[in-house]
């Protein structure tokens, strides 16, 4: 699987664990939240256009940083 990094407008956790409900209901997904950078790495094989739509259905503005070489 690829690990993608995202950028979510979160401020607090409640917007945590905002991103943590729709990840887990989307599913096939592991995940790492960085709260203080408002950064979101996932490993996914849902391609990148999938993970953003579920970023945003948050309600937060989301944006795609780019892939990480998964060690």
């Amino acid at each position: 699987p690829k690990k993608h990094e995202f950028f979510v407008d979160m401020t607090c956790e409640g917007c945590s664990n905002a991103v943590t409900r729709v990840l887990q209901r989307l599913g096939g997904v592991q995940f790492d939240i960085d709260l203080p950078n408002k950064k979101v790495y996932i490993e996914s094989e849902h391609n990148v256009d999938t993970l953003l739509e579920t970023l945003k259905k948050t309600g937060k503005s989301a944006s795609y940083l780019g892939e990480k070489s998964v060690q």
